[in-house]
């Protein structure tokens, strides 16, 4: 598989520590890869990096063969990287519909002048851009809720809506942080479904952190792991929850039993 995203020796201080401490990872078209840690670890802040959100101390990130170690956040989404967030930043008086179309924002074509003017392409935009939303608040599982405020929505469902409004966006490289947490088993088992759905119809690489384990060896073709900030393995999910250096990370961390 081609690489589709590489980053090499990235590092980041936040004054004196060391979040994120020489990682290099790569991420193939097509591929789901896992990267996981105990609490602290730096995931987070490694997705940041990846996203453009924090611009690293050290290193350089490629997307597609383009450097992008300085674009601003912004300009990540344009070139196609697309995120959710681990705290959701929705609109909570707005409707489902109305929250995934805030992910279409760097695709509208028709400018302002033509918008007041309501010239004809704008209405024909419109349209096939509400009706791109209907199929993504589908393909979340959000077709009898897609009218709803967000603020009536569970936990789950909000972390469905954006996960629809990321995918707004068309993105080659779709990071998902904690998409899971708050969700029961059925909501687990659902999202999996949803992400293999995603890359088929889609055909982008998904790159995911997540604290259930167990989600992450079954959906993962690879998986890296980090421990205070510095990557210890990463490979298939079969050889890297037998890796004693990631062993010792989590019991030493208490989260044994996750393994």
């Amino acid at each position: 598989m081609t690489n589709l995203l590489v980053a090499e020796g990235l590092t980041k201080n936040f004054g004196g520590v060391r979040a994120v401490d020489n990682v290099s990872l790569h991420i193939s078209e097509d591929e789901i890869v896992g990267i996981i840690g105990p609490n602290g670890a730096g995931k987070t802040t490694l997705l940041n990096l990846l996203s453009g959100v924090t611009r690293p101390t050290a290193g350089a990130i490629e997307f597609d063969g383009r450097d992008i170690t300085t674009f601003p956040p912004h300009r990540f989404v344009a070139i196609g990287i697309a995120r959710t967030f681990q705290n959701l930043a929705l609109f909570q008086t707005g409707s489902v519909l109305d929250n995934i179309r805030v992910g279409f924002h760097s695709r509208i074509r028709s400018g302002v002048a033509a918008s007041a003017l309501r010239l004809p392409l704008v209405s024909r935009e419109e349209k096939a851009l509400r009706q791109e939303a209907e199929r993504l608040a589908s393909l979340v599982g959000l077709t009898d809720a897609m009218l709803l405020p967000v603020s009536t929505l569970s936990y789950g469902q909000r972390k469905r809506v954006e996960l629809a409004r990321a995918l707004a966006s068309r993105p080659r490289l779709l990071l998902l942080d904690e998409l899971i947490s708050g969700m029961n088993l059925q909501e687990k088992h659902n999202i999996a479904d949803c992400i293999f759905e995603i890359r088929r119809q889609y055909g982008c690489a998904i790159a995911m952190i997540e604290h259930d384990l167990g989600f992450v060896m079954d959906i993962s073709d690879r998986i890296y792991v980090l421990n205070f900030g510095v990557q210890i393995a990463a490979g298939p999910p079969a050889e890297v929850v037998g890796n004693p250096e990631v062993v010792s990370a989590y019991v030493g961390n208490h989260a044994a039993a996750q393994l």
